[in-house]
């Protein structure tokens, strides 16, 4: 029996979970999926970008990664709610363990989608698109949100049928197809086609993604290169093999996210980073133990990636340090102009030491004029700097305690409980 792969996607993920926590979990009565609303920020914010929103945000034009102040402006009565990736980890982890039940060869790609490979299942399901409206109202039922999934037997043309309609739809796309339901999408649908690849792909007199199948592939070539080849096949119908794109690595702690449309700004990244930097924060003090190399990792929207970690002098675990740490390398390994669709921090090289070497910077970070009074306070030089040295040991103390109470708050209230001023 021929191979078919199913593409699940969480519809608006972010916003969908974050709505599901706060009916099921916190008792709230509004649906934030029945409102205008947006994951990305809380109402103070004026830093933050709209991670996702809501299908009635939509109407008032929100886009996705534009600044939560911009969206508020549109829709005065907006809904705001902070990102919980403690959560988001949870119902992934549950949405998951419904598609491993049904296929031994789960591929998941990031936090809210995933292929399913069924090879002569259809023995076993009967009829694998019957068998697709199953397995999504499964998912509604069990879990409270809804997917789309995405049917074909090639994983690109699955991923392009589950980004059509939505939400709670399913849909096909074989190779008999393409012509009828894929070449009339204008050129902005291709998979992984970015808004500056589109914008000079319309120049050239590129509209649709049917008049990208039919050009010329040498003017193709010579115009965008490797990339523009890429989307030329996919446009063809040419597939992709999602087994390449496994981390190098699952040893340490990590975590990685696909936005819902390319990251091309570094403020939108560091968004990102800081949301993946707080929830990685909180596993390494849950498990009481400091990281001493932090790595962060790029996938660009053509597939190819690149990650460049630091080794540190002293190990961390708090998340601003991280965060800070993944946007000094961020910078060296990447530049504007070609867009992101996975960013992921990692911590490596662990360790349950709780050993710190205090320098003179951090006295004088962490005390803010405190080692100054400390160090004038003893009878000597000597004297002085020992007191000054172990009064930045006790704020150092203090502020491990005061991450873990709020981890602590959090667990029990939700993220949103208490947040640090950077992400206000």
């Amino acid at each position: 029996m021929a191979r078919i792969i199913f593409h699940v996607d969480v519809n608006s993920a972010f916003l969908s979970w974050s709505a599901v926590y706060r009916l099921k979990e916190l008792g709230e009565k509004e649906d934030l999926r029945l409102v205008p609303s947006i994951v990305g920020g809380d109402e103070e914010s004026r830093r933050g970008i709209v991670l996702a929103k809501s299908t009635p945000a939509k109407k008032y034009g929100i886009e996705t990664a534009e600044p939560v102040a911009t969206a508020r402006r549109k829709c005065p009565g907006l809904v705001v709610v902070p990102s919980d990736f403690s959560v988001y980890r949870r119902y992934s982890a549950d949405f998951m363990a419904i598609l491993r039940n049904y296929s031994e060869k789960v591929i998941q790609y990031s936090i809210d989608e995933a292929w399913v490979v069924f090879d002569g299942y259809e023995s076993i399901y009967g009829d694998m698109v019957e068998f697709a409206y199953k397995l999504k109202d499964e998912i509604k039922e069990r879990l409270g949100f809804t997917v789309n999934i995405g049917v074909s037997d090639s994983f690109l043309l699955a991923k392009m049928a589950g980004d059509f309609s939505k939400p709670d739809k399913v849909h096909t796309l074989f190779p008999d197809e393409i012509e009828k339901k894929m070449w009339p999408l204008p050129i902005s649908d291709l998979l992984y086609a970015g808004k500056s690849m589109t914008k000079a792909m319309r120049n050239l007199g590129i509209l649709t993604i049917g008049d990208l199948a039919h050009f010329d592939r040498k003017v193709i070539d010579n115009n965008f290169g490797k990339f523009g080849l890429a989307l030329w096949g996919y446009a063809n119908g040419e597939d992709i093999e999602p087994e390449s794109w496994e981390e190098m690595t699952r040893k340490g702690y990590g975590h990685s996210t696909t936005t819902a449309e390319n990251t091309e700004d570094m403020e939108t990244a560091r968004e990102i980073l800081l949301n993946l930097s707080e929830s990685l924060a909180s596993r390494l003090r849950k498990d009481r133990v400091k990281a001493y190399c932090i790595s962060v990792s790029v996938r660009y929207s053509d597939f190819t990636h690149i990650s460049k970690q630091k080794t540190l002098d002293d190990p961390i675990s708090g998340g601003m340090e991280i965060c800070n740490t993944a946007m000094d390398l961020l910078k060296t390994i990447w530049h504007e102009d070609r867009p992101i669709r996975q960013l992921g921090v990692r911590a490596t090289k662990v360790t349950e030491s709780d050993y710190h070497q205090m320098t003179i910077f951090d006295i004088t970070e962490e005390q803010d004029g405190t080692a100054d009074d400390a160090y004038s306070a003893g009878s000597g030089a000597g004297d002085g700097k020992i007191t000054a040295l172990h009064a930045g040991e006790e704020l150092l103390v203090k502020r491990e305690k005061a991450e873990e109470s709020m981890d602590e708050l959090r667990k029990r209230f939700g993220k949103d409980i208490i947040k640090k001023g950077s992400q206000l």
